[in-house]
């Protein structure tokens, strides 16, 4: 969906739920990697799951799940108590 920087990329809602909408998917899970390696969600992180949760609601397209990666391991959202 979005190739980005090294440190930060710009996610939107629009190009997130675009092929969900033409697919017309009931619910999406969104994942995108760390590559520095810390599972933490950044406050950008957070404001993006908050407006994609929003968004989907708006939608009728559920949010399943978040996930934020490494080499090695993963961070839910979901798991987390925070979707």
């Amino acid at each position: 969906m979005s190739i980005g920087l090294v440190d930060r990329t710009h996610v939107h809602p629009r190009e997130v739920f675009a092929d969900a909408l033409t697919d017309r998917a009931s619910a999406v899970i969104v994942a995108h990697n760390h590559p520095a390696g810390s599972l933490e969600p950044s406050p950008a992180d957070l404001e993006v799951t908050r407006q994609l949760k929003a968004a989907g609601a708006l939608l009728g397209i559920g949010l399943l799940g978040y996930i934020i990666f490494n080499r090695t391991a993963y961070f839910s959202f979901l798991e987390a108590g925070r979707l």
